[in-house]
């Protein structure tokens, strides 16, 4: 069952949280947060991006960068711009967009439950970016930014955050320059406290969702601590780490897409020819096509969209990871045709996250950058779940989470 804990928390206090927050470490490079940082001070970025307070180009894996991390963090919490908690609890955290509001809550993972498989993943993992965040969070002590976890609702859970939420006032309550609303709740209640615990003790298991290296990084940080110390008892707070829990009913995963450089050596009809061996291709004209159901998709080159539907006995509907579109895109066009063999290392191929739009792929396209692109139909949350019950994993750049977490809300010492 699952460890969950509540955590005496690392936060700004309530006039500062805005400034203090910050996109995810991840899905900004070193010149953009850089830029996002600037005429901010107090922004998450100086820790979470520590290469910023150096001249750019500076290696972001220098060793003067995560002691600058460390000082960043100290500085905050000696400025007043973090403030721990002197209770531990709960916290609730919402997130609104485009109308729709999902809502999380905020505590301490157990790092046995990664170990012993508890938490579930769905994706490998690099050890370079694994040792990245390691370093991080070893030299702070400190689990600075949360991690995406999901679980299968629980009607309880839903009716004691929702009730929590309608009678209490917002800690933080702003919406971001992205226009994503976020809203941030104390439960401090030792009652309710207690009763989030004991139900996430009946939860068999949490699944991330996303942020897997930090996951691996948090967890085998507390592994190592666990080991190095002779007088362990599982009680220290190095054995727990900063999740934000969303039930899967009111989660959303939306396309990951993919844009190839060339068409490894075939002319355009030789290639439309090859398609055809596999999929019924139908040409759909300039207006963009998004593909509406499993084993269905979009293509864009030379101006023109077109759909590919899977003929039968393409897939597999029985084989959690056969079924999926990314795995008959991958095999069936990347691979046998376009012979992309290693989509983490080929650098004919690139990723569009669908937040940016079928647009971007026409972009890519349309530059000359790019031959041709794929609109992928979305995996849902059953297939990552079931995928991750199985023990299976599934292809890389699959699974795209939006809106983002929002990093520097709270932080979690392993002190």
């Amino acid at each position: 069952m699952a460890i969950f804990k509540p955590f005496k928390g690392i936060r700004p206090p309530r006039e500062l949280a805005q400034l203090v927050a910050s996109r995810p470490y991840d899905v900004l490079n070193s010149a953009e947060a850089r830029e996002e940082a600037k005429g901010n001070e107090k922004s998450l970025l100086n820790i979470i991006k520590p290469e910023i307070n150096f001249e750019p180009g500076f290696d972001e894996h220098d060793p003067l960068v995560y002691d600058k991390a460390l000082e960043m963090f100290t500085k905050f919490q000696n400025m007043g711009w973090l403030k721990q908690d002197e209770k531990e609890m709960y916290y609730i955290y919402a997130q609104t967009m485009n109308g729709r509001t999902q809502y999380g809550i905020v505590g301490a993972s157990g790092v046995e439950d990664y170990l012993s498989g508890i938490i579930k993943k769905h994706e490998l993992t690099r050890p370079d970016k694994e040792e990245d965040r390691m370093k991080h969070v070893r030299v702070n002590n400190a689990n600075i930014e949360p991690v995406f976890f999901t679980y299968r609702a629980v009607k309880e859970l839903d009716e004691l955050v929702g009730n929590w939420v309608e009678n209490h006032q917002a800690e933080y309550d702003f919406v971001a320059d992205d226009e994503i609303g976020h809203h941030f709740w104390k439960v401090d209640d030792d009652e309710a406290i207690k009763r989030i615990t004991s139900l996430f003790q009946d939860v068999p298991f949490t699944y991330v969702a996303d942020g897997h290296h930090r996951t691996a990084a948090a967890a085998l940080v507390g592994e190592e601590k666990r080991k190095a110390n002779p007088h362990h008892t599982g009680a220290e707070e190095y054995n727990f780490f900063l999740t934000v829990l969303f039930p899967d009913e009111q989660l959303k995963i939306i396309d990951y897409n993919r844009v190839v450089k060339d068409l490894n050596g075939h002319g355009e009809s030789e290639f439309m020819d090859m398609l055809a061996e596999n999929f019924i291709v139908k040409e759909e004209g300039s207006s963009a096509f998004r593909p509406d159901r499993l084993h269905s998709f979009g293509m864009y080159m030379d101006g023109k969209w077109y759909s590919l539907e899977s003929r039968e006995g393409t897939y597999d509907d029985e084989d959690p990871i056969g079924v999926l579109d990314v795995t008959i895109c991958s095999n069936l066009i990347l691979d046998e045709i376009l012979g992309i063999k290693d989509l983490r290392t080929d650098k004919r191929i690139d990723f569009v996250g669908g937040i940016r739009g079928l647009g971007e792929l026409e972009k890519r396209v349309d530059s000359g950058e790019m031959k041709v692109a794929f609109a992928l139909y979305p995996v849902s949350m059953k297939q990552l779940m079931d995928i991750a019950d199985t023990g299976n994993i599934m292809p890389p750049k699959v699974t795209w989470f939006e809106p983002k977490l929002r990093s520097g809300l709270v932080i979690h010492s392993l002190l």
